[in-house]
């Protein structure tokens, strides 16, 4: 059964939740980019590539630990492997959304016992940026992700245009919680769709509800708009109405909050606009 058939047959049953349904902490810990930092964002895209993109994306897994055993944070190589598949799978529409001509290939796996990266590594701190400049591997082509206790997030990243400020540089790549992994322990949230979601931050996808009802929305046109982030799977959510806002809620698509089971897409247009941004800030 194809995740857009799974998804489909579990909507005809599940009633919808509130239109703005009490929120579920952590899901996604990346921030909205601020104006200064959305226009560079969005200049550099403008001036992207034209044309279709593919690229073999290498990947490096950095486990990071507190000690021996799964509730320390060890993972396993099947672990590993089975998050690889996900994402090959998510990208080039395996699940049912479009083929965004990104594959990933496994470059290497790294394991590190320290407490302290472990427990206490939060969005652009010090610890991070040490964890990061002492095991980033590669160049801005490179796919770095490092799995820790996330605390209040399941994951976070940041925006490509990281790259070009060599100060910070080293913070670019996705950080996990190790639970969110297929196999994990996060129930709803460990079937590997938070790594999906956050290397589309790192490839300049928005969230879908990012800047709500508005006319530009998460700057691609064919995600409706959204007020704010959906949870669970809400059937037929609809949140932002009128003429001028055609569409249900982008429930679906792995750029919003919903459960792993309930995601399945990305469009054509998340798919340009990321090759754009390859284009743009990793070719």
């Amino acid at each position: 059964m194809t995740r857009r058939l799974a998804v489909a047959l579990s909507l005809a049953v599940l009633v919808s939740t509130p239109l703005l349904a009490a929120p579920q902490p952590g899901r996604c810990g990346t921030r909205q980019p601020g104006e200064e930092q959305l226009s560079r964002i969005e200049a550099a895209i403008a001036k992207g590539k034209k044309g279709k993109t593919s690229a073999t994306i290498d990947v490096w897994v950095h486990v990071i630990t507190r000690g021996a055993g799964f509730s320390n944070g060890e993972l396993s190589d099947t672990m590993i492997r089975n998050q690889m598949r996900v994402l090959n799978d998510s990208y080039n529409g395996r699940t049912g959304g479009a083929n965004t001509s990104f594959g990933f290939n496994l470059a290497g796996v790294t394991r590190t016992q320290n407490q302290q990266w472990f427990d206490q590594v939060a969005y652009d701190t010090n610890v991070e940026l040490s964890m990061k400049a002492a095991l980033r591997r590669g160049n801005g082509s490179t796919l770095n992700i490092y799995t820790v206790d996330g605390g209040p997030w399941l994951g976070w990243a940041y925006f490509p245009d990281i790259l070009t400020d060599a100060a910070y540089a080293n913070l670019d790549g996705v950080v996990l919680d190790w639970r969110t992994l297929p196999g994990g322990n996060f129930e709803i949230y460990s079937e590997g769709d938070t790594a999906t979601h956050e290397v589309g931050h790192w490839l300049a996808l928005y969230h879908t509800f990012d800047g709500g009802c508005s006319i530009k929305n998460d700057y691609v046109s064919d995600t409706p708009a959204e007020f704010g982030p959906a949870y669970n799977c809400p059937a037929g959510r609809d949140s932002c109405t009128g003429a001028a806002h055609p569409g249900l809620d982008p429930i679906t698509n792995f750029m919003d909050y919903t459960q792993d089971s309930c995601m399945y897409e990305f469009t054509p247009g998340q798919t340009a606009r990321m090759q754009a941004a390859w284009a743009a800030f990793r070719d």
